[in-house]
């Protein structure tokens, strides 16, 4: 079972992560798309990869721009998994 990670433990992890933030009990990354339709793939490749790891990102789409929010809400904050979950949105934004 995923447990909370301290606040070290968040700071270090966010140093493998520079597009990410933390924000309160969240790490975010935006992200912006040459146009729409690239936008919406790649929401479509993080929704298969959250999908088979039963862990779904908040997102916001704002036209090209979008906004992934990676929290364990049945925690109450960030654990391993929104670590793991926001290298995979990485390693599919790299392309």
């Amino acid at each position: 079972m995923a447990e909370l990670l301290t606040d070290a433990e968040v700071a270090e992890a966010l140093t493998g992560l520079p597009q990410w933030r933390r924000d309160g009990a969240a790490i975010v990354r935006t992200i912006e798309l040459p146009t729409f339709p690239d936008a919406i793939t790649l929401v479509d490749r993080v929704a298969e990869i959250a999908e088979s790891g039963n862990h779904h990102p908040d997102i916001d789409i704002r036209w090209r721009t979008l906004t992934f929010r990676c929290s364990t809400h049945f925690k109450g904050g960030i654990t391993d998994l929104d670590v793991t979950l926001a290298r995979a949105i990485d390693r599919l934004a790299a392309g």
